[in-house]
């Protein structure tokens, strides 16, 4: 228990100081709720005495107004303070998750899930939010509070303060059974918490997959057994908790029961006086109401103990280095030497060595799995190399910074991402601070301007996630006014117009032709006519370049590039007539 305080503590970070501070009222409440016994005490010794007078009476209800209004203002600052700083503490995680996550090597995104992400920066973290505060501040509270009464009992009677520590210890045992017990299932529910969260987002992300071939039910099958699987773990921990917070409770009030009768024995045997026979009678039912509460809320420890060992993961994850240089490179050549990378034990370049000339174009094919989008994305560092190295004006990409490599590097990919927002705000993307201007001279130059203002908010327009209220040719053209507008010296296509119909590949072309102007080009095409215009062209096979040269050299020898040229003559001569193919 107490490690997981300590690793609690730790995860506040910047509210650490603030959780101390709710601490330290917990001990001033907990002080200002034991008041109450010394004002009891008094009223029934005057009571019992015969001394009962208005000076006695007023003693007691300064005493009972201290403790009632101290306490109050005590709790009502203790409470403030634990919730903002409970909010300021989940909003900064993630702030840091996101900042993080930028500077991850890929990889990481291929073996997590966006399911298991998400169900961290969402659930995990909004229960932690929701809990955790309150959590470690009852618990905390409720130990200091029972051990300061306990010792106000104990200066009255060292016998009734003997009995509560006996009752302390016998309930600390079930505790800790309780989360022995908890620790087990924590981690599953965490398990099932990711999986229903992927399973929610595949569904919402496939469903028009699920209706286009009557899916349905298939499905629902694994959405429904997630939920199913979810509810079971969470009845399970229910079933764990119940059995030992009753007795937990049992244990608290049987220990009452016991000092009420040890006091009556006591008083009747003569070992006893009668003021604190009843004093100990009326503490019994006072004692324990902090503690138990803590009891309560400490099965939510182990649940806490995990959330917070699954967003450290995340933070844990090694980043590509970021202790670079602002460095601002004279050329915008690229280099790669000796280049070996690959994904966990799949080799996927071996012995890579090319150059890409400042303002010259570099076209990359070669069959499908062959390495090609990878070198593109070693470029921009999306991973770091395992052997050689990759240069961009001399350098080596991992001495910049990353935002200082970036900044030379704008990427068109095949698969164009656009955010659920307006179509400036996406445009800007590139560069936040561009006038909206700068935003449609872009657009025009990206061909795309003249289908924005056909729509009905024009720039305004929300796009939905993912662009989903835009064709594919659309994204794309926004994208390349994205990397237009940011101006990047080098530009990375990858397979920009792979898959984009013959109406909008006229469009997309004069875009790219306008974004790609006196750049450095680095682009993987499988279009005849998107790379035949490159000053050079890299052949890779199996992780390595097994040809380079221009159209007509690489045409004039045979090998991938030539047989390549074939295949995409061959289906260029295709053609449709009276419902016959016909070459």
């Amino acid at each position: 228990m107490i490690a997981i305080f300590k690793k609690f503590f730790e995860f506040a970070d910047k509210q650490k100081k603030v959780f101390y501070q709710c601490i330290v009222l917990s001990i001033v409440f907990a002080f200002f709720e034991a008041l109450k016994i010394p004002a009891i005490s008094i009223a029934l010794d005057a009571f019992l005495n015969g001394k009962l007078e208005m000076n006695v009476v007023w003693k007691c209800l300064v005493i009972m107004l201290l403790s009632i209004i101290g306490g109050c203002i005590v709790k009502f600052g203790m409470t403030m303070r634990q919730t903002s700083a409970g909010f300021n503490m989940i909003r900064d995680k993630r702030i840091s998750i996101g900042d993080h996550l930028k500077f991850i090597p890929m990889g990481y995104f291929n073996s997590n899930g966006l399911g298991h992400i998400t169900s961290v920066t969402t659930t995990t973290l909004e229960n932690m939010q929701e809990s955790a505060t309150t959590v470690i501040r009852s618990v905390i509270a409720g130990y200091i509070s029972t051990a300061l009464i306990a010792v106000f009992i104990t200066i009255y009677d060292w016998r009734m303060g003997l009995i509560i520590i006996v009752g302390i210890i016998l309930f600390l045992i079930v505790n800790q059974q309780m989360q022995k017990k908890t620790e087990k299932l924590a981690p599953i529910k965490a398990k099932e918490d990711s999986a229903l969260a992927a399973a929610v987002l595949e569904y919402v992300q496939g469903i028009g997959i699920v209706k286009s071939y009557n899916l349905d039910k298939q499905t629902n099958q694994k959405l429904n057994g997630a939920i199913d699987n979810n509810k079971s773990i969470n009845f399970n921990l229910e079933k764990t908790y119940v059995p030992y917070t009753g007795l937990q409770s049992l244990i608290l009030k049987g220990i009452g029961v016991v000092m009420v009768a040890v006091s009556i024995y006591l008083y009747l045997a003569g070992g006893m006086d009668r003021l604190t026979c009843i004093l100990m009678i009326i503490s019994s039912f006072i004692i324990y109401g902090q503690l138990e509460a803590a009891g309560s809320y400490s099965s939510l420890l182990r649940i806490l103990d995990v959330s917070m060992d699954m967003v450290n993961e995340i933070f844990d994850t090694p980043t590509i280095d970021t202790d670079g240089k602002a460095i601002a490179p004279d050329t915008m050549d690229i280099e790669f030497e000796g280049v070996d990378f690959s994904y966990g034990d799949r080799d996927i370049l071996k012995g890579v060595d090319f150059k890409v000339q400042e303002k010259s174009t570099t076209a990359i094919v070669g069959p499908s799995g062959s390495g090609k989008s990878t070198i593109v994305n070693l470029i921009a560092r999306f991973w770091d190399v395992n052997k050689g190295k990759i240069l961009i004006g001399g350098h080596d990409v991992r001495e910049y910074t990353l935002e200082s490599l970036l900044k030379n590097i704008s990427i068109v990919f095949q698969d164009v991402y656009l955010f659920n927002d307006t179509i400036t705000n996406n445009i800007k993307f590139g560069r936040p601070d561009a006038s909206i201007q700068e935003v449609k001279e872009a657009a025009k130059k990206a061909c795309c301007d003249e289908f924005i203002e056909a729509l009905t908010g024009g720039y305004d327009t929300i796009i939905g996630e993912g662009g989903a209220s835009l064709s594919g040719g659309e994204k794309q053209r926004i994208s390349i006014a994205r990397a237009i507008l940011k101006n990047a010296p080098i530009i990375l296509l990858d397979e920009a117009t792979a898959s984009v119909d013959p109406e909008n590949e006229k469009q997309l072309t004069e875009a790219i032709d306008a974004l790609t102007r006196e750049k450095t080009i680095v682009m993987i095409a499988h279009r005849l006519k998107t790379v035949k215009n490159a000053q050079q062209i890299l052949v890779i096979d199996n992780g390595k370049v097994v040809q380079r040269g221009n159209h007509n050299e690489l045409s004039a020898e045979p090998g991938i590039y030539a047989d390549f040229i074939k295949m995409r003559e061959a289906s260029i001569g295709w053609k449709l007539e009276g419902g016959t193919m016909y070459e």
